[in-house]
Formats: C-alpha cells, structure tokens, sequence
C-alpha cells in the first residue's frame, strides 16, 4: 500500500540531477516571509501540526461549515470569433472580476505607493497581448473589451495564476479499473491577510469568480474545465472518454517569474503553462498525446501536470522544469501504485515543514484504502485539514467518462491552516 505514497527508488532524470545544486532551494518560495510572520510560525516548525485533524468521512454530499456553495456552468463556442466568446460569462461575472482586479492593484499599491506599477500595467502591458499567440490574444482583448477592464490589468490577472496558484492533485484507480481525478485549488498566498475575518482577501473574493465551463464547437463538447472568470487558460479540465487533466505550480529558483521576465524581454520560445494546457484540452487525442505534449513542450514556468486517462494504470504526474521533464510517476497496480498525488514540491525531496499538506493526504488515502475509492471518499481526503486550508478556494472532482465534472466551493473553519 505505501509503494502508492512513493517508490523511492524513482529518480529524477538526468536533467533533474544535474540542476539539483541550482534548485536546491526550490520550494522554499512560500517561506519568504516578514520577520514578524517568522517568529509567530517559528514555533509551528517544533511542535505537531496545530492545524492536523483525523481523516475526514462522509463529507459528500458537501454540506455544513466546509461548503460555501456551488458554482454555475457556462458554454463558451468555439465556434465564435475569439473576442466574443467571452461575452456572456464576463457580463454576469464583471463585476466581481473588477473586485479581483482592485485587490490585486491595492496589493501592488501597498509596496509601490508611487502608483507606478499600476501605471505600467494599465499603459505598457496591454501592448504585450499583441506577442501572445493566437487564438489567446483576441480573448484577452475581448474580455478586456466587455468587462470593461484595462486590457494590462487583464494580462496581469492571467500572469498571477502562472506563478501564485498552490494546490493538491489527485488520480486514483479503484479496484475494477475505474479512474477519479480530483483537485483543491488553492490560491492568494500572502496576497493579502484579512485580520478581521482571519482569511486571505485573495483568496476569499475569487470564489464568485469560479465557473465551470463547457467549450462547444458544433454544438458539442470538446472538453470541460474549472475556471476563474477572466483567466483564458486551464487549472482543471477533462476531454470526454479521453483524459482529465490539472496543473499545479512547481516551485523553482528557475521558476515562472525568470520566464515572463524573459518573454518581456522579447526571447518568447515557451509556453504559458494555462495556455499549454487549454491546447491539450482542445487539441490532443488520446492520453499518450496530452502526455506527449506536457512532457516535451517548453515552458515559461516550472509546473506539474496531473493526468488521468480512461483506462487502467493511465496516471501519472510529470515533473517539468521550463525545458524538459524530471520525472514521470505513473499510476503501477502491480507494483501497488493505485494512485498519484501532487502537492507543489518535488516527489523524492520532503515538503517544505510549514506545508505540508502531502503526508496528511497520502495517510487519508491510505486509510481509504483502492476497495473503498470514489469521488465521494476522495472529497473526504480533500476535507481533511490541512489539505483543505485557508488559501482553498475549490474542490473539483472528475471523471472521465462522460467527461463528468463537480466543482464546489470551500471554507476552512477555524482553527485552519492558513496555506
């Protein structure tokens, strides 16, 4: 059963051995905090999990503190020009974009008082949608135009989620060979810590913002995802009777900041991680395909990609720096690898202390055991503190047969983690 938690004697690849110096402080991003922070959580990293609980059950369906509500669907037709298929989503949800956006300026405006920075976003950046590849450009513009948000502040919304979102990952195989995929989307770390409600401003307003949307062309479905309005790419997503597929941020010294410096900077040769995964979604055509294309394709920011497919042992989650893949770790029944799990650290190296939200998922999973897996025992997985955090925004669950999809909203009561 622990071989499913990990085989330690899967390596990283060459590539991965020989940059393990220069990343040897990979991960430790979140830790970057105030001096005065340091000293409160200090104490966190000698004693046990303050936050740690017994393993959830019977959690779904979701109800009582933990859920905050469901999230409405919308069809976005491909089959539209690209700057209007956005239309109807951003006039039912510009108003909560604006509030998202706003946030995101008063946090700049905290550090950069001047106003400068929000001034190059609004007047310099929005010229930089124009080296975006096609169709993503013209949708920028589009939402830009019918939200009625600055087209920089646009860009920069989408930036945010190729370098701010942290999250848990999930693909798993139940003793008849059926696949589950499930995620928690975290985001809006140290974006903002509300002292009065004890929860992350980020965090608490993007969850008007979480739709599901179903992308149609014919008038059929091409793949369905899990989405903040506003953002173009893809966090969470299934193509139906083929994969399913989530990303979670990789943290790197060579990490999603360097690559959009350089793509500022005009050297433009790797893909945005949400705009790689949305052409997976729409374009690849069979679980060997996506795996290909998330494996070889460069990449502006270090990532991990969680795919599931339709049948069994097809799992897997590959570990990518900007140029190649470290690591491939695929689901091995034989071996008593019936699932993967992927937080946002390196699976042969320990989670950072103050996050780990790794050990306590794999013991839930564990405890779950392959005969008693389901959507509904993996949402109690992804219940159980401090899996389920103050930075959870969403817990979607997929299945890839019929491409079935459930998002719903979260609350971290008190006492709770904070990441």
């Amino acid at each position: 059963m622990w071989a499913a938690a990990h085989d330690w004697r899967s390596q990283p690849s060459r590539e991965g051995k020989r940059s393990e110096g220069r990343r040897r402080m990979a991960g430790w991003g979140r830790a970057l905090l105030p001096p005065a922070a340091l000293l409160v959580l200090a104490p966190l990293v000698l004693a046990p999990d303050p936050y740690g609980e017994d393993c959830k059950s019977k959690m779904y369906p979701p109800s009582g503190p933990t859920f905050k509500g469901n999230v409405p669907t919308y069809i976005i037709n491909l089959d539209l020009p690209p700057s209007k298929r956005w239309d109807e989503l951003m006039r039912d949800k510009k108003t909560e974009l604006k509030t998202v956006v706003q946030n995101i300026k008063d946090i700049a405006n905290t550090f950069f008082p001047s106003g400068k920075i929000v001034d190059i976003v609004d007047h310099k950046i929005s010229h930089l949608t124009e080296t975006l590849p096609y169709p993503f450009n013209e949708e920028l513009q589009g939402i830009a135009n019918s939200s009625g948000v600055p087209l920089g502040e646009i860009v920069i919304f989408n930036i945010f989620y190729e370098i701010f979102t942290v999250c848990t990952s999930i693909v798993a195989e139940d003793k008849t060979g059926k696949l589950y995929h499930a995620r928690n989307l975290d985001f809006g770390l140290f974006l903002g810590w509300d002292v009065k409600n004890n929860s992350w401003t980020l965090t608490r307003e993007l969850k008007p913002t979480v739709v599901n949307l179903d992308f149609q062309r014919n008038n059929k479905t091409v793949f369905r995802s899990t989405n903040f309005a506003g953002y173009i790419g893809m966090v969470s997503g299934v193509k139906p009777d083929l994969f399913t597929l989530t990303m979670n941020e990789r943290f790197s010294l060579d990490g999603g900041y360097v690559g959009i410096f350089e793509w500022f900077l005009g050297r433009r040769d790797g893909m945005w991680m949400g705009f790689l995964t949305r052409a997976v979604l729409e374009n690849a055509t069979s679980y060997q395909d996506a795996k290909e294309k998330l494996a070889k394709t460069r990449l502006l920011a270090p990532a991990y990609f969680i795919l599931g497919g339709k049948n069994s042992g097809e799992g897997c989650v590959i570990t990518r720096s900007r140029t190649a893949a470290l690591d491939i770790w695929d689901l091995d029944i034989k071996k008593g690898t019936w699932y993967v799990l992927e937080t946002n650290y390196d699976r042969w190296k320990p989670p950072l202390i103050l996050d780990n939200r790794r050990t306590p998922a794999m013991k839930c999973l564990n405890q779950t055991t392959q005969e008693n897996i389901s959507l509904p025992t993996i949402y109690d997985v992804l219940s159980t503190k401090p899996v389920l955090n103050k930075l959870t925004v969403c817990t979607t669950l997929m299945e890839v047969y019929n491409g079935h999809t459930e998002t719903y909203l979260r609350e971290c009561p008190d006492p709770c983690s904070p990441w």
